[in-house]
């Protein structure tokens, strides 16, 4: 028998794993303080393997954008695999990276045209991301924050989940070297990016 917290949902106990799929009764992340630090920082000078192959700065654009939104996430899944613990669904904030990739995906030249380019992070190795990128057909690199450079530097949020240690989700917008904006805690993740979308054009940037 699954243990009760599985019962309500049909999708993780009689079904393959498919991390598209958002259950429509995930518990809603509270903002626990763990962000308040971040708006106004400077970004580190670090470089984080992406997905392309490159190195990517975390602190500046890529030539001919104004700003760099980096969404962190924990963790993508993959079709068929289960996650990393049965009671993944019950951890707010948890589910729902793979919807929440699509949603930049599927807004990514609107943001573009806002002027921001677009980074995805989490604490997977590059490999495990490339795939995620490959088969979501994402326009973007996501970034590795495996060793935790980054993380470690600005104090993200983070939790842990079957020895893994995983970001909370959360989006900077990151204009002239300097964290302008926080979107924490994010929810739902789905749609997300018409948020980011909708601030970023609400402030334009003026210089």
């Amino acid at each position: 028998m699954p243990p009760p917290n599985q019962e309500r949902r049909p999708e993780a106990a009689d079904h393959p794993h498919d991390p598209t799929i958002l259950p429509s009764d995930l518990p809603i992340p509270t903002d626990d303080g763990a962000a308040d630090h971040l708006e106004g920082l400077r970004m580190p000078s670090l470089g984080l393997a992406a997905t392309n192959g490159s190195i990517l700065h975390v602190d500046r654009p890529p030539p001919g954008f104004a700003r760099l939104v980096v969404y962190a996430y924990p963790r993508t899944g993959q079709p068929g695999v289960a996650p990393l613990t049965p009671d993944w669904d019950d951890i707010p904030g948890a589910r729902g990276c793979t919807p929440e990739s699509c949603g930049f995906r599927d807004h990514a030249m609107e943001l573009a045209s806002a002027g921001a380019a677009v980074v995805g992070v989490s604490t997977q190795d590059t490999d495990y991301q490339r795939e995620a990128v490959q088969r979501l057909h994402l326009p973007f690199p996501l970034l590795s924050d495996a060793e935790g450079l980054l993380t470690s530097a600005l104090r993200l949020p983070t939790f842990e989940v079957a020895g893994h240690v995983l970001l909370k989700r959360l989006t900077l917008v990151i204009q002239d070297g300097v964290i302008e904006k926080v979107f924490y805690p994010v929810f739902p993740p789905d749609r997300h990016a018409d948020e980011v979308l909708a601030w970023l054009r609400a402030h334009p940037v003026t210089h």
